[in-house]
Protein backbone atom coordinates (compact mmCIF):
# COMPACT_ATOMS: atom_id res chain seq x y z
CA UNK A 1 0.00 0.00 0.00
CA UNK A 2 1.12 3.79 -0.83
CA UNK A 3 0.39 6.75 0.87
CA UNK A 4 1.50 8.65 -1.96
CA UNK A 5 2.84 10.97 0.35
CA UNK A 6 6.20 12.97 0.25
CA UNK A 7 8.41 11.76 3.05
CA UNK A 8 8.95 15.60 3.91
CA UNK A 9 4.65 16.19 4.62
CA UNK A 10 4.26 13.15 6.52
CA UNK A 11 4.69 15.62 9.99
CA UNK A 12 1.77 17.93 8.48
CA UNK A 13 -0.18 15.86 6.46
CA UNK A 14 -4.09 14.40 7.17
CA UNK A 15 -3.24 10.89 8.56
CA UNK A 16 -5.16 7.91 6.76
CA UNK A 17 -7.16 5.75 8.76
CA UNK A 18 -5.69 2.05 8.48
CA UNK A 19 -8.16 -0.55 9.93
CA UNK A 20 -6.81 -4.26 10.22
CA UNK A 21 -8.90 -7.37 9.04
CA UNK A 22 -11.16 -6.96 11.98
CA UNK A 23 -12.38 -3.35 10.94
CA UNK A 24 -10.40 -1.94 14.00
CA UNK A 25 -8.76 1.39 13.52
CA UNK A 26 -4.55 2.08 14.03
CA UNK A 27 -4.60 4.30 16.88
CA UNK A 28 -1.86 3.60 19.13
CA UNK A 29 1.69 2.90 19.03
CA UNK A 30 3.04 1.60 21.99
CA UNK A 31 6.98 2.07 21.92
CA UNK A 32 9.36 0.07 24.08
CA UNK A 33 12.86 1.86 24.59
CA UNK A 34 14.63 -1.10 25.80
CA UNK A 35 14.41 -4.37 27.63
CA UNK A 36 16.25 -3.50 30.72
CA UNK A 37 14.56 -2.86 34.38
CA UNK A 38 15.17 -1.85 37.59
CA UNK A 39 12.80 -3.93 39.38
CA UNK A 40 12.33 -7.98 39.22
CA UNK A 41 8.69 -8.13 39.29
CA UNK A 42 7.61 -11.80 39.40
CA UNK A 43 4.96 -11.57 37.27
CA UNK A 44 6.97 -9.59 34.55
CA UNK A 45 10.96 -10.30 35.04
CA UNK A 46 11.37 -13.14 37.78
CA UNK A 47 14.87 -12.59 39.39
CA UNK A 48 15.46 -16.66 39.19
CA UNK A 49 15.21 -16.16 35.45
CA UNK A 50 16.39 -12.39 34.49
CA UNK A 51 19.55 -12.41 36.95
CA UNK A 52 23.20 -10.69 36.56
CA UNK A 53 24.19 -12.62 34.30
CA UNK A 54 21.24 -12.25 31.54
CA UNK A 55 22.00 -10.73 28.56
CA UNK A 56 19.67 -8.03 27.36
CA UNK A 57 19.55 -6.34 24.24
CA UNK A 58 23.00 -4.57 23.72
CA UNK A 59 22.82 -0.64 22.68
CA UNK A 60 23.60 -1.94 19.17
CA UNK A 61 21.00 -4.09 18.78
CA UNK A 62 18.41 -1.44 19.75
CA UNK A 63 16.58 0.88 17.85
CA UNK A 64 18.18 3.97 18.15
CA UNK A 65 15.73 7.40 18.72
CA UNK A 66 16.24 8.55 15.46
CA UNK A 67 14.83 5.08 13.83
CA UNK A 68 12.06 5.24 16.87
CA UNK A 69 11.24 9.01 15.67
CA UNK A 70 11.04 7.49 11.97
CA UNK A 71 8.68 4.73 13.09
CA UNK A 72 6.61 7.09 15.00
CA UNK A 73 6.30 9.59 11.92
CA UNK A 74 5.31 7.01 9.62
CA UNK A 75 2.53 5.36 12.05
CA UNK A 76 0.99 9.21 12.65
CA UNK A 77 1.36 9.12 8.75
CA UNK A 78 -1.56 6.36 9.16
CA UNK A 79 -3.68 7.48 11.71
CA UNK A 80 -1.74 6.73 15.16
CA UNK A 81 -2.59 9.73 17.35
CA UNK A 82 -1.41 8.32 20.61
CA UNK A 83 2.37 7.13 21.63
CA UNK A 84 3.29 5.58 24.78
CA UNK A 85 6.71 5.15 25.78
CA UNK A 86 7.40 1.93 27.91
CA UNK A 87 9.95 -0.69 28.69
CA UNK A 88 11.52 -2.28 30.63
CA UNK A 89 11.73 0.63 32.40
CA UNK A 90 12.26 3.56 30.05
CA UNK A 91 13.78 6.05 32.45
CA UNK A 92 16.67 3.70 32.43
CA UNK A 93 17.22 5.85 28.90
CA UNK A 94 19.01 8.65 30.08
CA UNK A 95 18.68 10.99 26.79
CA UNK A 96 15.03 9.85 27.17
CA UNK A 97 13.89 13.58 27.25
CA UNK A 98 15.34 14.27 23.69
CA UNK A 99 12.96 11.48 22.41
CA UNK A 100 10.27 13.07 23.96
CA UNK A 101 11.18 16.79 22.41
CA UNK A 102 10.90 15.11 19.16
CA UNK A 103 7.75 12.95 19.28
CA UNK A 104 6.07 15.91 20.76
CA UNK A 105 6.47 17.99 17.87
CA UNK A 106 4.63 15.07 15.62
CA UNK A 107 1.78 17.27 14.54
CA UNK A 108 -1.57 14.89 14.69
CA UNK A 109 0.09 13.08 18.16
CA UNK A 110 -3.07 14.10 20.79
CA UNK A 111 -1.80 12.16 23.73
CA UNK A 112 2.19 11.50 24.52
CA UNK A 113 2.22 9.10 27.66
CA UNK A 114 4.53 7.04 29.61
CA UNK A 115 4.35 3.78 31.80
CA UNK A 116 7.20 3.57 34.36
CA UNK A 117 7.51 2.24 37.97
CA UNK A 118 8.57 5.89 38.90
CA UNK A 119 11.66 4.85 40.86
CA UNK A 120 13.47 7.09 38.75
CA UNK A 121 10.66 9.69 37.79
CA UNK A 122 11.20 12.80 41.16
CA UNK A 123 14.72 14.00 39.43
CA UNK A 124 13.17 14.15 35.52
CA UNK A 125 9.84 14.94 35.61
CA UNK A 126 9.40 18.33 35.30
CA UNK A 127 12.50 18.22 32.44
CA UNK A 128 9.83 15.65 30.80
CA UNK A 129 7.25 17.79 30.80
CA UNK A 130 9.19 20.58 29.92
CA UNK A 131 10.19 18.13 26.67
CA UNK A 132 6.76 17.69 25.63
CA UNK A 133 5.08 14.73 27.51
CA UNK A 134 1.82 15.27 28.40
CA UNK A 135 1.35 12.27 31.26
CA UNK A 136 2.85 9.28 32.91
CA UNK A 137 0.95 6.00 34.04
CA UNK A 138 2.46 4.32 37.62
CA UNK A 139 2.55 0.96 37.66
CA UNK A 140 2.18 -0.10 41.30
CA UNK A 141 1.08 -2.97 42.79
CA UNK A 142 0.96 -2.04 46.28
CA UNK A 143 1.00 0.52 49.20
CA UNK A 144 1.85 -2.37 51.92
CA UNK A 145 5.48 -1.97 52.00
CA UNK A 146 5.68 -5.58 52.56
CA UNK A 147 3.68 -6.39 49.84
CA UNK A 148 5.23 -4.11 47.43
CA UNK A 149 9.01 -5.25 48.02
CA UNK A 150 7.95 -8.51 47.35
CA UNK A 151 6.41 -7.51 44.07
CA UNK A 152 9.08 -5.29 42.93
CA UNK A 153 11.75 -8.34 43.45
CA UNK A 154 12.73 -6.55 46.36
CA UNK A 155 14.28 -3.65 44.44
CA UNK A 156 11.34 -1.19 44.48
CA UNK A 157 11.37 1.23 47.45
CA UNK A 158 7.79 2.71 48.49
CA UNK A 159 8.96 5.94 48.97
CA UNK A 160 10.73 7.02 46.31
CA UNK A 161 7.50 5.75 44.39
CA UNK A 162 5.19 8.04 46.03
CA UNK A 163 7.90 10.81 45.44
CA UNK A 164 7.98 10.27 41.98
CA UNK A 165 4.04 10.36 41.50
CA UNK A 166 4.29 13.71 43.73
CA UNK A 167 6.80 15.21 41.26
CA UNK A 168 4.67 14.08 38.09
CA UNK A 169 1.85 15.82 39.42
CA UNK A 170 3.60 19.08 40.45
CA UNK A 171 5.22 18.91 36.54
CA UNK A 172 1.74 18.97 35.42
CA UNK A 173 2.00 15.07 34.35
CA UNK A 174 -1.45 14.60 34.52
CA UNK A 175 -3.87 13.05 34.69
CA UNK A 176 -1.72 10.51 36.50
CA UNK A 177 -3.13 6.81 36.29
CA UNK A 178 -1.86 4.02 38.83
CA UNK A 179 -1.79 0.66 37.31
CA UNK A 180 -2.50 -1.95 39.97
CA UNK A 181 -2.20 -6.05 38.81
CA UNK A 182 -4.37 -7.99 41.61
CA UNK A 183 -3.11 -11.43 42.21
CA UNK A 184 -5.69 -13.29 44.33
CA UNK A 185 -3.33 -14.17 47.71
CA UNK A 186 -0.58 -12.20 46.87
CA UNK A 187 -1.85 -8.48 46.95
CA UNK A 188 -5.84 -8.89 46.63
CA UNK A 189 -6.13 -8.22 50.57
CA UNK A 190 -4.55 -4.91 49.87
CA UNK A 191 -6.50 -3.23 47.09
CA UNK A 192 -9.09 -1.14 49.54
CA UNK A 193 -6.18 0.75 51.39
CA UNK A 194 -4.66 1.50 47.77
CA UNK A 195 -7.95 3.08 46.30
CA UNK A 196 -8.18 5.23 49.57
CA UNK A 197 -5.20 6.46 49.83
CA UNK A 198 -5.82 7.96 45.98
CA UNK A 199 -9.77 9.08 46.56
CA UNK A 200 -9.59 12.38 46.03
CA UNK A 201 -6.40 13.02 44.60
CA UNK A 202 -7.27 13.77 41.29
CA UNK A 203 -5.01 9.89 40.26
CA UNK A 204 -6.95 7.36 38.41
CA UNK A 205 -6.47 3.83 40.16
CA UNK A 206 -6.80 0.94 37.50
CA UNK A 207 -7.24 -1.83 38.91
CA UNK A 208 -5.87 -4.66 36.12
CA UNK A 209 -6.66 -8.41 35.86
CA UNK A 210 -3.41 -10.79 36.57
CA UNK A 211 -3.04 -11.91 32.63
CA UNK A 212 -1.34 -14.46 31.10
CA UNK A 213 1.13 -12.66 29.15
CA UNK A 214 4.62 -13.91 28.12
CA UNK A 215 6.06 -17.13 28.98
CA UNK A 216 6.95 -16.78 32.66
CA UNK A 217 4.73 -15.89 35.32
CA UNK A 218 3.45 -19.13 35.99
CA UNK A 219 -0.13 -17.54 35.37
CA UNK A 220 -3.16 -19.88 36.79
CA UNK A 221 -6.38 -18.82 36.16
CA UNK A 222 -7.17 -19.51 39.81
CA UNK A 223 -4.74 -16.70 40.47
CA UNK A 224 -7.42 -14.12 38.54
CA UNK A 225 -9.67 -11.61 41.08
CA UNK A 226 -12.46 -11.01 38.45
CA UNK A 227 -13.07 -7.36 38.04
CA UNK A 228 -16.94 -7.85 38.57
CA UNK A 229 -15.56 -8.95 42.31
CA UNK A 230 -13.27 -6.13 42.99
CA UNK A 231 -16.03 -3.64 41.77
CA UNK A 232 -18.40 -5.06 44.19
CA UNK A 233 -15.91 -4.82 46.77
CA UNK A 234 -15.42 -1.34 46.43
CA UNK A 235 -18.58 -0.38 45.95
CA UNK A 236 -19.63 -1.66 49.11
CA UNK A 237 -17.57 1.11 50.81
CA UNK A 238 -17.87 3.90 48.33
CA UNK A 239 -20.63 4.20 46.15
CA UNK A 240 -20.04 4.23 42.48
CA UNK A 241 -21.75 5.20 39.10
CA UNK A 242 -20.48 4.16 35.75
CA UNK A 243 -19.00 6.35 32.77
CA UNK A 244 -18.84 6.38 29.46
CA UNK A 245 -15.12 5.79 27.57
CA UNK A 246 -13.20 8.45 27.10
CA UNK A 247 -12.16 7.28 23.61
CA UNK A 248 -13.08 4.67 21.47
CA UNK A 249 -10.64 1.55 22.05
CA UNK A 250 -10.17 3.02 25.37
CA UNK A 251 -9.36 -0.50 27.58
CA UNK A 252 -10.73 0.35 31.25
CA UNK A 253 -14.25 0.69 32.40
CA UNK A 254 -14.50 3.76 34.30
CA UNK A 255 -16.69 4.47 37.38
CA UNK A 256 -16.92 7.59 39.39
CA UNK A 257 -17.18 8.09 42.86
CA UNK A 258 -20.92 8.99 43.88
CA UNK A 259 -19.40 11.60 46.14
CA UNK A 260 -17.37 13.27 43.64
CA UNK A 261 -13.75 12.00 45.35
CA UNK A 262 -12.46 11.13 41.22
CA UNK A 263 -12.45 7.97 39.33
CA UNK A 264 -11.93 4.51 39.26
CA UNK A 265 -11.22 1.79 36.54
CA UNK A 266 -11.02 -1.57 35.53
CA UNK A 267 -8.89 -3.72 32.73
CA UNK A 268 -10.32 -7.01 32.77
CA UNK A 269 -8.78 -8.97 29.80
CA UNK A 270 -9.37 -12.20 30.99
CA UNK A 271 -13.66 -12.18 32.35
CA UNK A 272 -13.95 -9.91 29.79
CA UNK A 273 -12.18 -9.54 26.64
CA UNK A 274 -12.34 -6.23 24.57
CA UNK A 275 -10.28 -7.53 21.51
CA UNK A 276 -12.93 -6.39 19.53
CA UNK A 277 -12.17 -2.34 20.10
CA UNK A 278 -8.50 -3.11 20.42
CA UNK A 279 -6.18 -0.19 18.05
CA UNK A 280 -2.61 -0.83 19.42
CA UNK A 281 0.89 -1.81 17.98
CA UNK A 282 3.41 -2.60 19.50
CA UNK A 283 6.99 -1.54 18.88
CA UNK A 284 10.24 -3.56 20.67
CA UNK A 285 13.00 -2.13 21.43
CA UNK A 286 14.88 -4.56 18.96
CA UNK A 287 12.52 -2.92 16.42
CA UNK A 288 10.02 -5.67 15.96
CA UNK A 289 6.07 -4.23 15.64
CA UNK A 290 3.62 -6.89 17.38
CA UNK A 291 0.23 -6.31 17.02
CA UNK A 292 -0.91 -7.88 20.14
CA UNK A 293 -0.06 -8.00 23.55
CA UNK A 294 -0.29 -12.12 23.60
CA UNK A 295 1.72 -12.43 19.98
CA UNK A 296 3.55 -14.90 18.87
CA UNK A 297 5.57 -13.13 16.32
CA UNK A 298 5.98 -9.80 14.84
CA UNK A 299 7.46 -7.85 11.78
CA UNK A 300 10.81 -6.89 12.03
CA UNK A 301 11.58 -3.14 11.37
CA UNK A 302 14.94 -2.70 12.51
CA UNK A 303 16.44 -4.48 9.27
CA UNK A 304 14.54 -2.21 6.80
CA UNK A 305 15.42 0.73 8.35
CA UNK A 306 18.99 0.32 8.51
CA UNK A 307 19.28 -0.56 5.33
CA UNK A 308 18.21 2.89 4.63
CA UNK A 309 14.03 2.46 4.38
CA UNK A 310 12.61 6.37 4.73
CA UNK A 311 9.28 7.20 5.76
CA UNK A 312 7.63 5.93 2.76
CA UNK A 313 8.89 2.70 2.74
CA UNK A 314 8.31 1.94 6.57
CA UNK A 315 4.43 3.50 6.31
CA UNK A 316 4.26 0.86 3.70
CA UNK A 317 5.47 -1.87 6.04
CA UNK A 318 3.39 -0.66 8.80
CA UNK A 319 0.29 -0.99 6.71
CA UNK A 320 0.62 -3.88 5.37
CA UNK A 321 1.48 -5.99 8.55
CA UNK A 322 -1.78 -3.53 10.39
CA UNK A 323 -3.97 -4.42 7.42
CA UNK A 324 -3.61 -8.08 7.46
CA UNK A 325 -4.26 -8.19 11.58
CA UNK A 326 -6.45 -10.55 12.92
CA UNK A 327 -5.61 -10.84 16.36
CA UNK A 328 -7.92 -11.36 18.95
CA UNK A 329 -6.28 -13.72 21.81
CA UNK A 330 -8.09 -12.72 24.35
CA UNK A 331 -11.42 -13.50 22.75
CA UNK A 332 -10.64 -16.91 21.95
CA UNK A 333 -8.67 -17.78 25.47
CA UNK A 334 -9.40 -20.81 27.10
CA UNK A 335 -7.10 -22.80 29.46
CA UNK A 336 -6.12 -24.98 26.30
CA UNK A 337 -5.46 -22.06 24.03
CA UNK A 338 -3.45 -20.32 27.33
CA UNK A 339 -1.83 -23.41 27.59
CA UNK A 340 -1.01 -23.91 23.94
CA UNK A 341 0.39 -20.25 24.03
CA UNK A 342 2.43 -21.18 27.41
CA UNK A 343 6.60 -20.81 25.51
CA UNK A 344 5.54 -18.90 22.46
CA UNK A 345 4.45 -15.30 23.50
CA UNK A 346 6.62 -12.16 23.35
CA UNK A 347 7.26 -11.57 27.02
CA UNK A 348 5.64 -8.41 28.41
CA UNK A 349 9.02 -6.46 29.15
CA UNK A 350 10.19 -6.66 25.54
CA UNK A 351 7.05 -4.67 24.41
CA UNK A 352 5.64 -3.01 27.69
CA UNK A 353 1.94 -3.45 29.11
Amino acid sequence: MSTDLNPDDLATAEPLVTRDALRRPLHDLRISLLDRCNFRCPYCMPASQYHEDYQFLKRPDRLTHDEILLVARAAVSLGVSKLRLTGGEPLLDRKLPNLVGGLAVLAGVDDLAMTTNAMLLAPVARELADAGLHRVTISLDSLDAEVFERMSGGRGDLRTVLAGIEAAEEAGLAPIKINVVVQRGVNDHTVLDLVEHFRGSGHIVRLIEFMDVGNRNGWRMEQVVPSLELLKMIEARWPLRAVGRNYPGEVARRYQYVDGQGEIGFISSVTEPFCGACSRARLSADGVLYTCLFATNGTDLREPLRNGADDDEVSEILARTWLQRADRYSELRRTDVAEAHHFSKVEMYRIGG
